[in-house]
Formats: structure tokens, sequence, C-alpha cells
């Protein structure tokens, strides 16, 4: 149906309006502005990384105070409610998960977001491989002497980052490609999972291999394969989990930022355009390599949007295979 005079006008002032709150956002920047990235995990995870490493760009881009402010818990729901409900003026962003946009629509009959229609795409930033790795005591260094032990021992407790996030998503996968028994402790976050699969006090978990690198090297955790579809370069003698035996296994997770929906397309482009200086430089992309993270460098608001609907489906998928059931 064609617009009115009067509806046309309208949008015309709309759109300027929104233009110009964007241009106001960074120039005002300059001058005291605090903008707030919300990380929906406990600090020293690769989420709360990768938002301390964009905290520190936009700091120096906008003059600003840039607070990281990490709000774990309920599935990374809490953060994404925060987020979503927040004045969409650019100063109150995201760190946005694989879990949180796509994973939770498959896990969560009633979420109290939409991941579409309450966020405004920002940017994609990084992909992320896991690793199975179990406490150094178990006396198995190999997949298919772990599986063998698992099946002696029905009910192997692992870790994982909480209900519903790709840590637990992988070890159901393994479950089921395995055939094994075992018992899931959800943590408020991979680190505390983590170390507490370092101090026995749970077996196993599939964790992001950029947070476990260090106690890996240090002997604190023994790890099994990778779950990517080739190994990584930070950990090149660690084989596949398709290369150890399970074959066609492969789970990669993805970080980006997000905005409140609503937020004016100029301050959301003045975003992007500093989160893509960030990662495109070599320094950062070494760094991240060299962490076991995958740099992410081609995108733009609007792949990054079609990105998550593609990933909706996905994820639905994975999801089913694992066998958790939508709460």
């Amino acid at each position: 149906m064609p617009l009115t005079r009067r509806e046309a006008v309208a949008a015309l002032c709309g759109g300027i309006a929104g233009h110009a709150a964007g241009q106001a956002w960074a120039q005002g920047s300059r001058s005291g502005r605090t903008i707030r990235i919300v990380v929906p995990y406990p600090a020293g995870g690769t989420t709360d990384l990768l938002g301390r490493m964009i905290a520190e760009q936009l700091t120096s881009a906008f003059s600003a105070t840039v607070i990281v402010e990490n709000k774990p818990g309920a599935g990374t729901t809490l953060a994404a409610e925060l987020v979503a409900r927040a004045e969409p003026d650019g100063n109150t962003l995201l760190m946005a998960t694989s879990t949180t946009l796509a994973i939770n629509k498959s896990l969560y009959r009633k979420l109290p977001y939409d991941p579409v229609k309450d966020f405004a795409p920002i940017a994609l930033v990084a992909a992320v491989p896991f690793a199975l790795v179990i406490n150094p005591n178990i006396p198995v260094k190999s997949l298919a002497e772990f599986i063998a032990y698992a099946k002696a021992k029905p009910g192997l407790s692992y870790g994982s980052a909480g209900n519903g996030s790709p840590q637990h998503l992988g070890a159901e996968m393994l479950r089921t490609a395995a055939g094994i028994d075992i018992r899931h402790i959800p943590y408020r976050g991979s680190v505390p999972a983590m170390l507490d699969v370092a101090a026995g006090h749970v077996a196993f978990m599939v964790v992001d291999l950029q947070a476990a690198l260090q106690q890996i090297r240090g002997g604190q955790l023994r790890v099994l394969g990778v779950t990517t579809a080739k190994r990584v370069a930070a950990a090149p003698d660690v084989p596949t989990l398709a290369e150890a035996g399970l074959k066609g296994f492969e789970l990669v997770a993805w970080q980006g930022v997000m905005a409140p929906a609503g937020t004016p397309r100029a301050t959301v482009d003045q975003l992007a355009e500093q989160i893509a200086k960030l990662f495109a430089d070599p320094a950062t992309q070494g760094k991240l390599t060299a962490m076991a993270l995958e740099p992410l460098t081609w995108s733009t608001p609007d792949s990054y949007a079609a990105y998550i609907r593609r990933e909706v489906d996905r994820w639905a998928d994975i999801v089913k295979r694992s066998g958790v059931m939508p709460e």
C-alpha cells in the first residue's frame, strides 16, 4: 500500500532523527560518555576476554569510559534481557554468544527476549573451538581409552558453562556418539567448571580451548581432542575428535556484539567500524590465533543479522542431536 504524504514525511523525519542521534553519539562520546559492555559469563573466560579487548578499542576511539559488566546466570538470559530492555542509545552493549542468539531459541519454550527482534547486530568477532579435557589423574591417554573408562564407570560427572551452553551440548553430543552414561553438573561459566575438572571435583568437560590452554600446557588438564574439523593452530599436536574416532563430530561456537533494537543505524555503524578495525589489526589476529580463537573479519551489521538467522536453524539441529530437551 502506498504511503500517505503524512506517513512519508514522518518516516523521513524519523530517519533524519536517527542519523542525527548517531552523529550526536559519536560527537558526545568525547565528553565523559560511559559505555557498558555486558558479558553473560564470569570474568576470565573467552567472552570476557573479547569484551575487554573491545572495551579498550572503544575507550581509545571515542574517549569514553567503557565498563565491562559480568552478569552470568540463567544460560546467558539475564544479561541478554538486561541489554534488550536498555535504552537504544549505543551506551549498553551485549557480548553475545551462540548460546544467547541461537541455542536458547531451541532450549527455552519461553525466552525473556527475542534473539532477532530485540537486538541490533553490530559485529561478529570470533569463532570458538572446543576441546575435550579430563582430570589428569584419570588413567587414560586417548579418546578410545576414555570412552572405555566412561563405559566402565557409568554416571561419570562432567561440568559445563550452564544448561544449554555449547559446553553442555558438546558433552551430550559426545554421550550420544560414544554411547556413554554421563552426569551433567552445570556451572555459571566455563572457567569455574574447568577449575573443578582440574581439582578433580568433576571428571571432564568440553571446554572452550582458549580458556583451557594454560591449564593444558601446565599439566592441570589432559586434552584428548578438539571439536573442530581441522586441528587448531594453537595446539597442532592435539587431534580432532573426528580423527580420534568420532567421525563427523564438530562443534564450533561464535562471539559477537549487539545493541538494543532501535539503536540508530549511524551509531551501530560507528561501533561496527571500530570493532572491525580492532579485529582487522594483524597484531590482534595473531594474539587471538595464539589463544586458539579464530578472528572473523568479514562481518557487517547486515551480514551478522543474516548469519544469526541461519545459526538458529543450525543449532536447532545440534540441540536435537544432543538429546537435550527444551525447558
